[in-house]
């Protein structure tokens, strides 16, 4: 019995089409890891003018990558032998690239950001602040983890502030809207980010 050939042409089209399917699958995966990867190195380029950047295997775990800044100030007289005061200023920043950012994750990425940070601090009679930022940049952020970041709030003094403090500033970007989330301290960041993540 002869097979008709509508049937055959339905048949190959179908066949093509899941394979079509398959390959725009393969394809929306990639395209959405480059999505991450180009605008987050353009983060960390941005950075590296003025801090000392660690990337992958160089950041502490579970981070992507991470940034000091380390600034000496000093006020003097006329003559540098006559100092008035010096104020030391440092920052660390955290950097953390998800496909997904839920609010179990987030709490992690807190937790352990604010964690490291504060391990590095030397506090003494000349140190002013050293601060700690965390930056995530997700393909998809839950309903839950964006509420949960502005209630995510950090300040530790040393001596009664008499030698200096740690504040922690947050921000997340999902990728696929180009909504960005942060804390009351972050919200600064939001012009950075608004610069270098656009929706996709």
């Amino acid at each position: 019995m002869a097979i008709p050939a509508v049937w055959v042409f339905f048949f190959w089209k179908n066949r093509l089409h899941r394979q079509n399917q398959h390959v725009n699958l393969e394809s929306f995966l990639k395209r959405k890891t480059m999505n991450l990867t180009e605008p987050f190195e353009k983060l960390l380029s941005r950075f590296e003018a003025y801090y000392d950047v660690h990337r992958a295997e160089e950041a502490p775990a579970p981070f992507d990558a991470m940034a000091e800044f380390h600034s000496h100030d000093e006020q003097f007289f006329l003559v540098r032998s006559a100092t008035i005061s010096e104020a030391e200023s440092h920052e660390y920043v955290y950097f953390a690239k998800r496909e997904l950012l839920d609010a179990d994750s987030l709490r992690t990425l807190d937790a352990r950001a604010w964690e490291d940070g504060l391990s590095r601090v030397k506090p003494h009679k000349d140190h002013r602040n050293s601060d700690v930022t965390l930056m995530i940049l997700a393909g998809q952020m839950t309903d839950e983890a964006a509420a949960l970041i502005p209630k995510l709030s950090h300040y530790k003094s040393y001596r009664f502030s008499l030698q200096g403090w740690s504040q922690y500033r947050l921000i997340a970007v999902e990728q696929s809207s180009g909504r960005s989330v942060c804390n009351r301290q972050g919200r600064d960041l939001k012009k950075l980010v608004s610069n270098i993540f656009k929706p996709s």
